[in-house]
């Protein structure tokens, strides 16, 4: 995974909205007045307070490479965001590594069948191209476990939101693990819009109810024994 893109100034950006909202001045006067110092405050002041229509002006865009169908469908349901991601229409696949799920690789028997089970299905893809069957006809026998390649831009109040969804135990350990990646490099990039996120033992208190793991976050992005 890589950062690909992300709104220069991201403080600045956010400073400048939420002042815009707040006082009565000429917009070019408040984009000309650059304080960072000022924009510290500020910016902590709006996101502590729960004013996060301002973070919607900063986005940042990921591209991402060897994530499964399987994680990717559940990743396009976060709909206030904008994905382009590789076509198994237009784009024939010589050679399939499959993405291969921890639980899998710690049983031989488990991997053997599932070895086997994939090494089926791109056997039957190879003959289907060979026998002159489109791309578009012949991905109907590819598994969920076909990697692809996505590009991914959310602003920061959606980023926000996605954090505390598929950073809780209870989400699939590979968007999960998307989710760490991806927080790591936005606060790369700027620490205080993402200094306190992740899902909401974090944040508040579980309500994952009975299916909670029932231990809290830390703020490192792990569970506490």
């Amino acid at each position: 995974m890589i950062l690909l893109r992300f709104t220069p100034e991201p403080l600045a950006t956010v400073a400048l909205a939420a002042r815009l909202c707040y006082l009565k001045t000429n917009i070019a006067e408040l984009a000309a007045g650059k304080d960072l110092f000022q924009y510290n405050d500020l910016v902590r002041n709006v996101v502590e307070r729960g004013h996060e229509s301002v973070l919607e002006h900063v986005s940042f865009t990921f591209g991402v490479a060897g994530l499964s169908r399987a994680a990717s469908h559940q990743l396009v349901r976060h709909r206030l965001a904008s994905y382009s991601q590789q076509s198994q229409r237009y784009v024939r696949y010589d050679e399939i590594a499959p993405v291969i799920p921890p639980s899998i690789t710690q049983s031989p028997e488990a991997l053997a069948a599932f070895t086997a089970a994939m090494d089926a299905n791109k056997s039957a893809y190879a003959k289907l191209i060979e026998l002159g069957v489109p791309p578009e006809d012949a991905r109907y026998v590819l598994p969920n476990a076909t990697p692809t390649q996505i590009m991914i831009t959310m602003n920061v109040r959606e980023l926000r939101h996605f954090f505390k969804m598929r950073l809780c135990t209870r989400a699939q350990w590979e968007i999960r693990d998307l989710a760490r990646k991806m927080l790591e490099l936005c606060r790369g990039v700027e620490s205080l819009l993402f200094k306190d996120v992740g899902p909401n033992c974090l944040l508040d208190s579980c309500r994952e109810g009975k299916q909670s793991c029932g231990k809290p976050w830390s703020r490192g992005g792990e569970p506490q024994d």
